[in-house]
């Protein structure tokens, strides 16, 4: 079994605190060969999404691992245009099936549009009939997920933000452990954005213990009680994510990438009504109709 260390959500569920994410590996062979080695080595978190379109390579991941499904926690997650009553309902059913599993471990909002509370209200069904171990959000700020709170029954488990030493969401973090849900973080590494793999920062901490950047951001993760789900397609970069509890930041290491905070995405501005539009326009759209 794997020593990867687990959280405890808010509902009492157990999940591991470093997992595979498997965003842009849309190829199917590709994505069920790197599933495949993922859990050979030792992880047993698994991050996918009906927007990733590689359910069912993941699906057939796990049923080739010849793990125990209790072993593995799945997420996936519901995208905009799904973001109703009914049409989560089905998204939820189609997870299912594609993934060719009994129950997911978590299920997301993947993100804050649409009918969010329709669509929670069919995650909370699913939950209560056993279908869903835990339900959360994703890329839902503070004030987002305080009016999910106010105005459903079943308070979120999760909140999947973009995390990075570049984008650091410490207020966004503090809001959500205020309200005693766990924080993940997309994209620890900024898809290697503003040239974090060569950043001179955090390669001198890294020297100090022989260790490379990137095992530096996931450990920085790990110290600030957050989820990480690292993706790759290499495998010695799968084993290298995962060989990050042998070593501690101090104090002065956290307060030093602290510094690096650059205060915006590295991605686009959830909040920004054209990118939202040009983003998830054709989505809402299709709710719509």
């Amino acid at each position: 079994m794997s020593n990867i260390p687990e959280v405890t959500l808010n509902n009492g569920v157990k999940m591991p605190q470093i997992g595979f994410g498997v965003f842009q590996i849309t190829d199917p062979l590709a994505a069920q060969k790197a599933v495949s080695y993922a859990l050979a080595v030792g992880y047993r978190l698994i991050d996918t999404a009906a927007a990733y379109q590689n359910e069912v390579a993941v699906g057939k991941a796990i049923k080739a691992s010849g793990l125990k499904r209790e072993d593995i926690f799945v997420t996936s997650k519901l995208w905009v245009s799904n973001a109703n009553y009914s049409r989560a309902k089905a998204g939820i059913a189609d997870s299912l099936q594609k993934l060719d599993l009994d129950y997911l471990d978590l299920y997301l909002l993947h993100q804050p549009y649409g009918d969010v509370i329709g669509a929670w209200q069919a995650l909370e069904e699913a939950y209560q009939a056993g279908k869903i171990r835990a339900i959360g959000v994703s890329n839902f700020y503070a004030d987002q997920l305080r009016n999910l709170e106010l105005t459903t029954k079943i308070q979120p488990a999760i909140n999947q933000i973009e995390v990075n030493p570049w984008y650091q969401q410490n207020r966004e973090i503090a809001a959500n452990i205020q309200d005693h849900v766990q924080v993940e973080a997309w994209a620890p590494f900024a898809e290697g954005k503003n040239h974090l793999f060569t950043n001179s920062t955090l390669k001198t901490i890294g020297q100090k213990y022989h260790k490379s950047v990137g095992q530096v951001v996931l450990r920085w993760l790990l110290q600030r009680q957050i989820i990480v789900i690292p993706k790759s397609v290499h495998q010695e970069r799968m084993k290298e994510n995962l060989a990050i509890l042998d070593f501690n930041l101090t104090p002065s290491d956290m307060t030093t990438i602290a510094q690096l905070n650059q205060h915006q995405s590295q991605f686009f501005d959830h909040r920004d009504p054209d990118t939202i539009t040009q983003i998830f326009g054709s989505s809402l759209k299709e709710l719509k109709s």
